[in-house]
């Protein structure tokens, strides 16, 4: 089947936001609201199983002791300032793009392939991070954003990768996903699409059965647009 539209997860996908970005934003916020807090570099990469800064944070104010209404308060006052912090972060110049991302992104606008994003983040810093880290015409060529405001279901759940395809108007027979996480690949086969997984030192450990093809780096594999083509099409015949 013809590869018609590629959508990109963005947090450990498109950019290294993790350990450098969300995390120290995460302390930052910890700090401002005068808590005891601090996830350190190797916890956090547990924390990343619960998609969704606020939940998570939910979560883990849960699991120390806060009554229930109040971890929902405290993670909803919690995630607004660390998204003010991140974007302090993302401003600064501090997250770095992951290798092989706009050079995919130009051969699959060049191909006549749409391109997309369908992740569980904010809207604002994810729009704000892309256009600095990609440029204005480059994010403008992304036919639909979709994130976590958009959907009532955060990953694994398939809605944000429906919800692209839908704006795309395309066939998850013709669509392929770049993901990073088992979360996010769940969430991409669930929809339909194939999913190519680009690994990070976050998510090395991840137990990725049921993708379509796994690697460490999109330059190191020889990742282009012929390579999509072919696993798009393999995925097609199996």
């Amino acid at each position: 089947m013809a590869l018609e539209a590629v959508i990109f997860d963005v947090d450990g996908t498109i950019a290294e936001t993790e350990r450098h970005g969300h995390r120290v934003a995460f302390n930052q916020s910890f700090v401002d609201h005068g808590l005891p807090y601090h996830w350190d570099p190797e916890p956090y990469g547990e924390l990343l199983v619960q998609p969704g800064g606020e939940r998570r944070l939910e979560k883990y104010l849960l699991a120390e002791g806060h009554p229930a209404e109040e971890a929902a308060s405290l993670a909803a006052s919690l995630q607004k300032r660390k998204q003010e912090r991140f974007l302090a972060i993302v401003r600064d110049g501090r997250i770095p793009l992951r290798s092989g991302i706009v050079r995919l992104v130009d051969e699959l606008v060049d191909a006549g392939i749409a391109v997309g994003v369908a992740t569980t983040a904010g809207r604002v810093w994810v729009i704000e991070l892309l256009e600095l880290l990609l440029g204005k015409e480059r994010l403008a060529a992304f036919q639909v954003i979709v994130t976590g405001e958009d959907v009532s279901a955060l990953k694994p759940h398939p809605e944000v990768y429906a919800t692209a395809l839908a704006g795309l108007g395309c066939d998850a027979a013709h669509a392929l996903a770049i993901e990073d996480s088992q979360v996010g690949m769940r969430s991409a086969k669930a929809a339909g699409l194939a999913c190519l997984v680009v690994r990070n030192a976050y998510t090395a450990g991840h137990d990725f059965t049921g993708a379509d093809l796994v690697v460490d780096d999109l330059d190191q594999a020889s990742i282009d647009v012929a390579a999509l083509r072919r696993l798009r099409d393999q995925v097609a015949w199996a």
